[in-house]
């Protein structure tokens, strides 16, 4: 049972994950939402556990990109919020459950596995979501790890395809270094995650990108102090 819970408070992540663990959960921890959407749109997991307060991108948002994209994803949200219009406005969005701090491990416990039940005597839908995405000339396939520009298949590397992933979901949206490199930790690179801590190895990466996005009509931004953009335009600026 593989569980991907999005907590930015430490402290309780790491309690919270331990327990996890003893009850039978695979635990995948994020600290922020933009790296939970990312891996709940890319990676398989069977449920997951969702703090509404959570920073680079709240959880509400999360909450709502994933259920448009898959619908029939589990989600229990966590959160210090217990006014009833927090709850409907949640509930509202896509979320399974509500479950307010502080709580007891036990009765957490159960809801999760309360969702699990009807999850699997429903058909799944946690599988990879869709099959294909066009931005441009970029065709990109999940699932197989493919990417072509006008029907030409793209050469990446396991990092190279993480990054252009990365850009092309958070597409318009600046993706900063910190996001990056988790993704990259995320995607079990270990040797990538240890030596990508420096800039110098993230702005290689953007490089080789560039040229290889060549005639997509898609171009990488430099957005300096902040981190990259994935934008419409065939000139890669920066």
């Amino acid at each position: 049972m593989r569980l991907l819970l999005a907590e930015d408070d430490a402290l309780l992540a790491d309690a919270l994950s331990t327990q996890l663990r003893q009850a039978g959960f695979e635990v995948e921890h994020v600290e922020n939402g933009a790296v939970a959407e990312y891996l709940l749109l890319r990676q398989s997991f069977d449920l997951a556990i969702l703090d509404l307060g959570l920073p680079m991108l709240d959880g509400l948002s999360v909450l709502k990109r994933v259920h448009a994209a898959k619908p029939g994803f589990p989600i229990l949200v966590l959160t210090a919020l217990d006014d009833l219009e927090s709850r409907v406005t949640t509930l509202n969005a896509g979320a399974d459950d509500y479950l307010t701090k502080p709580f007891d491990f036990p009765e957490l416990e159960a809801r999760l596995r309360v969702l699990l039940r009807r999850a699997q005597t429903a058909q799944p839908a946690h599988g990879g979501g869709a099959s294909s995405s066009t931005l441009g000339r970029l065709v990109l396939e999940p699932q197989a790890r493919r990417a072509s520009v006008a029907g030409e298949a793209l050469e990446l590397s396991p990092r190279e395809w993480t990054l252009l992933e990365l850009l092309s979901t958070q597409r318009d949206q600046v993706v900063t270094k910190e996001q990056i490199n988790q993704a990259w930790s995320g995607e079990g690179d270990a040797a990538g995650a240890a030596g990508a801590g420096g800039g110098n190895s993230i702005e290689v990466y953007i490089h080789r990108l560039r040229r290889k996005l060549e005639g997509s009509g898609l171009s990488i931004r430099t957005v300096r102090g902040l981190g990259y953009l994935l934008e419409t335009g065939d000139a890669a600026r920066g």
